[in-house]
């Protein structure tokens, strides 16, 4: 059983937020929307728009048709620039930093 595109875009959004670290306020901001109406939407009692379609592609960077293609296509195509960090990176790297500045620190 195929899925609808309403169920479709609910499942593209919740992958590119969870690939972007994109907080649903994050989100809705950019959307000029409320936190409240982003996780309507993502719950499916409201319905995403066309205009939502038109702002969720541009806030991500996509063209609008590869956001409707799903989650994988949408999320393939996000650019490496918009992706957050792997679990771990950003605290390695901030490690890294701070040993750095610490090793001429008894010169």
């Amino acid at each position: 059983m195929s899925m609808s595109l309403r169920e479709t875009l609910q499942l593209t959004v919740a992958a590119l937020m969870h690939a972007t670290g994109d907080s649903q306020s994050e989100l809705a901001g950019a959307l000029g929307l409320t936190q409240t109406q982003v996780s309507r939407r993502q719950a499916g009692r409201t319905a995403w728009t066309l205009d939502d379609c038109d702002g969720l592609a541009a806030h991500f960077g996509l063209p609008v048709l590869d956001l409707l293609a799903g989650p994988t296509r949408a999320c393939e195509l996000l650019s490496a620039a918009r992706r957050r960090a792997p679990r771990g990176t950003a605290r390695a790297a901030r490690i890294g930093r701070a040993s750095r500045s610490h090793e001429g620190a008894g010169r």
